[in-house]
């Protein structure tokens, strides 16, 4: 038997808002890359791209944040069984690193490509 509530929007967005909060308040890699997308998130509704290239901006963008979020629940699940140092404790963290990783190289891969263009038209 699973240990999961019956299902509720609300309870559920505010379980969601509260890991959100939670996140925030305690991992600094995900503050810094919050801001970061804070500050290019005007960038992209402003400058002269097709839609599909803002799109494309700001999916890569959150695919950073989300990616950092997968990463925090794995090393604090991992911290909850052992505190101690295990091999297997140490791999699944650089697996979870590997994911903020790609993410990063995707986003900036994505940008690069789109921003080179826009510079180029010009």
């Amino acid at each position: 038997m699973r240990n999961q509530p019956k299902y509720n929007f609300i309870k559920n967005t505010m379980y969601a808002l509260r890991g959100l909060q939670d996140i925030i308040k305690h991992e600094s890699s995900f503050k810094i890359e919050l801001i970061i997308s804070i500050i290019l998130i005007p960038f992209i509704l402003l400058v002269d791209l097709l839609l599909v290239e803002k799109l494309l901006l700001f999916i890569t963008m959150m695919g950073v944040l989300i990616a950092e979020t997968i990463n925090s629940a794995i090393e604090r699940v991992v911290d909850l069984v052992t505190l101690e140092y295990h091999d297997m404790a140490k791999r699944a963290k650089d697996v979870g690193s590997s994911i903020v990783f790609l993410s990063i190289s995707l986003s900036v891969i994505v940008w690069g490509f789109i921003l080179f263009d826009m510079i180029n038209k010009n």
